[in-house]
């Protein structure tokens, strides 16, 4: 059965022993973050601040910051498992009788359950404050010292397509400003950032936007996973949930929220309003560097009567997003393959910060198959500003970090296998040449084909006899080692 809300997921976590009561007043400007940092780092538990000080309201953080509350959060055994039920989706067979018929409804219900489902009222408006807000009211965190500001790191953030009308819900910092505006840090390649290109280009005037904080776990991480393109995150969320997120209507704009919600934020962002924001210490450990950035205007606020305020802090990595980051590459991961059938597995490790490297293995099949996977990297979604791709053997585990450097390195020409191509980067990437844009590198390491230019033999790897192995393993308790 789904979580309803995040407060019954914090129930959870406090049953399995993952949640930490913090009674002790601590400040949101900087106390937090050294705290919670220390406690990710050491593989700690999520962290509920119930006396933040300025605020009457507890800060939540540190939610999904271990593998195992992600799986509570996904309610799996092992994220893999929801990349198992995507690709029996997609591998459909067609039916040859009733008994096909009757089990591909069943499939398929479990898509019709995915779809958003909206209600007339919910939790999230249970306070509507119309004016007399103040967004100081909320424990939002300075996270570290170099920082322009407190800012919220974790909001839904909920626009329309002015074309279209289609939703979208992503996450994006907003840096608070005053008691009513905040900075909203839309990326260039964002989708929210296209629906405030679109209005600002046809001259449509203001652009509405929603910000939920809080909601129950699977609908928190749906707006930080990159959908495909067509697929409403809300619908992502529910499938993730396997039941449909209830969304409610806004109360002062025309735009649907999930109704079980800790608290929204409505407004409207002006395309000719724009503000200096940052610098942030950010997810690559440095301080991504001020810049001019659209302003949203809170004209509303609606939330429970104790509502909870859920956040997260991003720096050095491993942080909490490292591990939403595990489940991006997990679960679209048969994406992936549906569109390139011979990718294998795919590790985007923890130093990589998501865009800085992404290693993929392949079932080789053709002279330069594996340059034909690095551009098609490139040309997938937000994959797109991976800067570096390195490309293995399918028989390289590519979790494992220190058999893929053993491998690779071994496996390298650097001048004959190392391209260079020039195209979008991540905003946040303060080396290249400029912002958006610069140079990436692709790797093949792969086994050479003579057809690459490679005429000497590939040694064979070294690998003990399994029959000595298996005679060793009954000798060994006799030898006294250890």
């Amino acid at each position: 059965m789904a979580y309803r809300n995040l407060r019954e997921f914090v129930d959870r976590l406090e049953r399995e022993g993952e949640l930490r009561r913090i009674s002790a007043e601590v400040d949101p400007e900087l106390e937090i973050t050294e705290i919670t940092d220390r406690v990710t780092k050491a593989g700690g538990p999520a962290l509920l601040f119930e006396h933040p000080k300025g605020s009457s309201i507890p800060a939540l953080i540190n939610l999904l910051g271990s593998r195992r509350r992600l799986e509570l959060a996904l309610e799996v055994g092992h994220v893999d498992e929801v990349a198992t039920r995507i690709r029996s989706l997609m591998d459909l067979p067609r039916p040859e009788g009733m008994l096909d018929k009757l089990k591909l409804l069943g499939r398929l219900g479990e898509l019709d359950a995915a779809f958003p489902k909206t209600v007339k009222s919910g939790p999230c408006q249970e306070v509507v404050q119309r004016d007399n807000f103040s967004l100081r009211e909320f424990p939002i965190l300075k996270c570290w010292p170099g920082d322009s500001g407190r800012f919220i790191t974790w909001p839904l953030v909920v626009t329309r397509d002015p074309a279209t009308g289609r939703r979208n819900v992503g996450v994006y910092r907003m840096q608070v400003l005053d008691d009513s505006t905040t900075a909203m840090h839309w990326q260039t390649q964002k989708h929210g950032a296209g629906h405030f290109r679109q209005t600002r280009d046809t001259k449509s005037g203001r652009l509405e936007v929603a910000v939920a904080i809080g909601a129950d776990p699977a609908t928190a991480l749906a707006g930080i996973l990159p959908a495909p393109s067509g697929i409403d995150e809300m619908m992502l969320a529910g499938f993730l949930r396997r039941s449909p997120v209830e969304m409610v209507r806004c109360a002062t704009v025309d735009l649907e929220v999930p109704a079980e919600s800790e608290i929204v934020l409505e407004g409207y962002v002006d395309p000719a309003d724009l503000r200096t924001e940052g610098p942030f210490g950010d997810h690559t450990g440095f301080y991504s560097l001020e810049g001019q950035y659209p302003a949203f205007h809170v004209t509303c606020i609606t939330r429970r009567r104790e509502p909870l305020y859920l956040t997260t802090i991003v720096g050095r990595p491993p942080q909490e997003d490292y591990f939403m980051g595990y489940a991006v590459e997990r679960i679209f991961l048969p994406f992936m393959q549906m569109a390139h059938p011979e990718i294998v597995d795919v590790s985007m490790p923890v130093e990589g910060i998501f865009t800085n490297l992404m290693i993929v293995s392949i079932r080789k099949s053709y002279p330069g198959h594996a340059r034909k996977i690095m551009h098609a990297i490139w040309s997938m979604g937000q994959a797109m500003l991976t800067k570096v791709v390195v490309v293995v053997d399918q028989d390289v585990n590519v979790q494992d970090p220190s058999e893929v450097v053993w491998k690779a390195l071994c496996a390298l020409d650097p001048q004959r296998d190392v391209e260079f191509v020039l195209g979008p980067l991540d905003t946040l990437d303060h080396a290249a040449r400029m912002q958006d844009y610069g140079s990436k590198m692709g790797i093949d390491a792969t086994r050479k084909w003579p057809e690459e230019g490679f005429t000497r033999p590939w040694p064979g790897e070294i690998k003990m006899d399994p029959a000595v192995k298996a005679r060793v393993d009954a000798m060994w308790d006799k030898l006294g080692l250890k």
